[in-house]
Parts: structure tokens; sequence; C-alpha cells
């Protein structure tokens, strides 16, 4: 996955679902740190479709523990042939350690760098700041806020658009119902990735889409 255009990733902790993924998915985003026995499951899986890989830590809406043993995990993880992409929080490199980076990339498989606000939208500059941040030390930067307005998301979008401009691959979304729409619309700023649960029930963030409704709402903008 080089992200060189956009990536719809099926969210799941059960990769035995991945079948009901192919439709409508282009690689699979496994929450380690959501799964029962996530190592056997990696271990096992023999499926068609990427994966994406992130254990979340608790600090940034995850289940996963602290360091060091939950970025092992990860370095375990990008080993497996299926694995294409990992996700790292921005605030975790941030410590210095870029072993999990260098570690990925000898095993070609791209890096996520993701920031996640569950309290609010941070203001205009510091948005751009995070994405450029995000985007240098990954192939990806991740930016996911929680919107209380449509400002909110419009101040997302317009920083989308400009980072895009300036040549960084980005993913960004607007958590809540009052960004609900910005996973569907983001694409068409230069969002590279998003996400979404096959089955709405599964949802691991506040206001995705399913999988079904999301592709369907992207490709019907794509193509307008």
């Amino acid at each position: 996955m080089g992200f060189e255009e956009f990536v719809l990733a099926a969210v799941t902790a059960d990769l035995s679902v991945e079948p009901a993924a192919r439709e409508h998915a282009d690689a699979v985003e496994f929450r380690l740190d959501l799964a029962d026995d996530g190592r056997a499951r990696l271990d096992a899986y023999d499926g068609d479709l990427p994966l994406l890989v992130t254990n979340r830590v608790e600090w940034e809406g995850g289940e996963a523990a602290d360091e060091p043993a939950r970025i092992e995990a990860l370095e375990r993880a990008v080993e497996h042939p299926a694995v294409e992409a990992v996700d790292v929080e921005l605030a975790a490199v941030r410590t210095g350690d870029y072993a999990l980076l260098e570690h990925a990339r000898t095993h070609d498989v791209a890096v996520v760098v993701s920031v996640h606000d569950f309290e609010e939208t941070p203001e205009r500059g510091t948005l751009s700041a995070l994405l450029t941040e995000a985007a240098e030390l990954g192939d990806v930067g991740k930016l996911a806020v929680t919107a209380e307005t449509r400002g909110d998301v419009l101040a997302l979008l317009s920083a989308t658009h400009e980072a895009t401009a300036a040549g960084e691959r980005v993913a960004t979304m607007a958590m809540g119902e009052a960004g609900r729409h910005s996973r569907a619309v983001a694409p068409l700023y230069g969002s590279r990735i998003g996400y979404a649960p096959i089955d709405p029930g599964d949802a691991t963030a506040p206001g995705q889409y399913d999988l079904a409704t999301l592709r369907r709402l992207i490709d019907q903008l794509q193509r307008e």
C-alpha cells in the first residue's frame, strides 16, 4: 500500500470476517488492541486483502497498554507478509524512538503516523502543523479530530486540501455526528485513507459509517 490513491479500510478485530469486506474494501485495518489473541489471529491470516495493523494505545482511544510491549507487537506484525502498513501515534514517535519506523521500512511496510483528538478540533494552524509533522515522519499523516460544528469540519477539510497541495500524503476525518459527512467528503480534498466497520454495530470511532455505505457515498461523490 503506497497510498498513491485513496484506500478504504474495513476496521475489525476479527480477521475471520475479511471475506465479507472484499466487495467494498481495499484493505483491512486489524485492531490488535481490540483482538482476542491478536498475534495468533494475525499468524493464521490468509485472506485476500492487505492489512494495516494498529495497536492503539489507551491514551489515544485504544485498549493497548503503553510501551514497550505494544510497539514490540507492531514490530513483529510488520514481518507478516500480508501486512502492508502499520499505524503508530505521533506522540509515540515524538519520543525519538524510530525503531518501529525503520523496521517497517526494512520490510517494505508503509507507516501511518496518527493523531486522534477526542475532545475538539484544534485551531486551523495547529491542524496544519500536526498534519505536516505526521506526514514528514510517516508515509501518511493521519489526523482524526472531534467536530462540534460544520466550521470544525471546514477547517479540517481546508487543512487537508492545503497539505495535499503541498505534496503531503494525509488521511483526515472528523469524528462525531457533526463531522460524520467528512468521512465521505474528505477524499475529495486529498485524504488517502477511510475507515469503516463491516457491521454498523462494530464502530470503533464516533460517527463511522458502515463499510458498504461509505464505499457507496465515496464512489458517488467521486463520479460527480
